[in-house]
């Protein structure tokens, strides 16, 4: 069996797939991050709530997971 990478034919699917993913991840970074008592400023919340880039809400995640300030997170 090969597999392929498959490529999405309409504008609609290339723009929203895998967006699910980086919505989910930008919900569950700031509730990591309260329920370890680490405290999350608006300043910090803006380019979580706008960033799409699962990949880097997902390295946030792992810091957060970690983290005693959202500094350790953000950088």
């Amino acid at each position: 069996m090969t597999t392929g990478t498959y490529e999405f034919q309409t504008e609609f699917a290339r723009r929203y797939h895998g967006r699910g993913k980086s919505e989910g991840e930008a919900e569950a970074l700031p509730a990591v991050l309260e329920a370890r008592g680490v405290g999350i400023t608006e300043r910090h919340r803006e380019p979580v709530s706008s960033c799409t880039d699962a990949e880097r809400l997902r390295e946030w995640v792992v810091r957060a997971a970690t983290a005693t300030r959202a500094e350790q997170v953000f950088g």
